[in-house]
């Protein structure tokens, strides 16, 4: 008696074949995903408040970093000119309140609007504009 044997049909193999693709295509798509989480990280300053405390002869500036990485305020800028050098960090999700004396250089005053900009780093410019009276 001859025993004859029999190997998994066409079909099934190939749906065992289909099957295996696909969860590695899954698995590959997120590893690649997390390596781009990783590669894209960027830095975003929101000036969330900018007004002249005329009680205080001073400017304030409430800044909040709303980007996914963390960075440092290395310079302020009054109406186009360096002011002042400084190193404030500004870690993510984080709120801070930068104070501007009225006699800063470059600073006008008597109903005048100046554009104020904050500095980074990574080279990125932030400005605002506020009327100093």
């Amino acid at each position: 008696m001859s025993r004859s044997r029999l190997g998994i049909s066409p079909v099934v193999a190939t749906v065992i074949l289909v099957a295996v693709a696909i969860v590695i295509a899954i698995a590959v798509a997120f590893w690649a995903s997390g390596l781009v989480g990783i590669f894209t990280r960027f830095e975003k300053l929101e000036i969330t408040s900018a007004y002249a405390d005329v009680g205080k002869s001073q400017v304030v500036l409430i800044v909040k970093n709303t980007g996914s990485s963390d960075t440092v305020i290395d310079a302020i800028f009054i109406n186009g000119k360096l002011s002042s050098t400084v190193s404030i960090q500004m870690t993510v999700g984080n709120s801070t309140t930068i104070t501007i004396p009225f006699s800063a250089t470059y600073l006008s005053t008597g109903g005048v609007t100046n554009e104020i900009a904050l500095h980074t780093t990574g080279g990125k410019l932030y400005p605002t504009a506020v009327l100093v009276p």
